[in-house]
C-alpha cells in the first residue's frame, strides 16, 4: 500500500503540537497585558465640554482642591463642581467668554455638564478619597502634576500593581495632613521615618491588611 502522507509530516506535526503548547499561554499573556494597558489613556487629553484648565485656576489664581471638590475629605466621592460654583466667578469674569457657554447654558437650564471622567476605576474596585487624605496620602500621589495641566491628564495609570505597591509601603507617600493639598510638597529627606511615624500617628492599617482582597474589592 503506498504511503499517504510524505514522511516531513511528523515533523510538521510535532512542530504543531510544540508550537500549540508555546503559543497558547503567550498569546494569554498577552492579552492579559492589553487588557491591563486597554483604557488607560496616560498623559492623553480627552475632549471635553469646556477646556478647563487646572493650571489657570489652582496655580495660576490660588484657588484650593476644595473650592471645586468639596466633599473629598468626607465622602467616597471627590465630587464635581455644580454650575452654580463654576458661575460664583464667571458671572463676573469671562461672563461673555464663548468657551464658557456651555457653564451658562447649564446654569439657566439646570442640565448638569456632561465631563469626561479623566480618572477612572472599574466599579468592582472600592475606592474612598476621604479614607486616603484622612491618612494623610496628597492629591499629587495619585494625581501627579494636576496643578501644572492646562487640560487635565491622567498621570498615574491607577492599576491594580500601581496601588499595591502603595498599600504595601504607604510610609513613602504618607505626608502630615496640612500638606495634602499642597501641591507643591516636596518630600524630605527622612520620608520613610517620617511615613512610618504617620503611620502610626493616623493608625494606618498594616500592610497585611492594606492588601488583602476585601480591602479593595468588596
Amino acid at each position: 500500500m503506498a504511503q499517504i502522507f510524505h514522511p516531513s509530516t511528523n515533523t510538521i506535526s510535532k512542530l504543531s503540537i510544540v508550537a500549540v503548547v508555546v503559543l497558547l499561554p503567550l498569546l494569554g499573556v498577552a492579552g492579559y497585558a492589553w487588557n491591563m494597558t486597554y483604557g488607560l489613556n496616560l498623559n492623553t487629553p480627552l475632549d471635553q465640554p469646556v477646556p478647563f484648565s487646572h493650571k489657570h485656576h489652582v496655580s495660576d489664581d490660588g484657588i484650593d482642591c476644595r473650592y471645586c471638590h468639596t466633599s473629598v475629605e468626607k465622602s467616597a466621592f471627590a465630587g464635581l463642581p455644580s454650575t452654580e460654583t463654576c458661575m460664583t466667578c464667571h458671572s463676573q469674569i469671562w461672563n461673555d467668554s464663548p468657551l464658557l457657554e456651555p457653564v451658562r447654558r447649564s446654569f439657566l437650564t439646570g442640565t448638569p455638564i456632561r465631563w469626561e471622567r479623566v480618572h477612572d476605576v472599574p466599579d468592582f474596585v472600592y475606592f474612598n478619597h476621604s479614607i486616603h487624605v484622612k491618612k494623610g496620602i496628597g492629591c499629587f500621589s495619585c494625581h501627579g502634576d494636576i496643578n501644572e495641566q492646562p487640560i487635565t491628564m491622567k498621570r498615574k495609570d491607577l492599576s491594580m500593581g500601581w496601588c499595591l505597591q502603595c498599600h504595601r509601603n504607604p510610609e513613602t507617600e504618607i505626608r502630615p495632613q496640612d500638606q495634602v493639598f499642597n501641591m507643591n510638597y516636596q518630600q524630605p529627606e527622612n520620608q520613610l521615618a517620617l511615613g512610618a511615624r504617620l503611620k502610626e500617628q493616623y493608625h494606618v492599617l498594616n500592610s497585611f491588611q492594606l492588601t488583602n482582597c476585601s480591602t479593595c474589592h468588596r
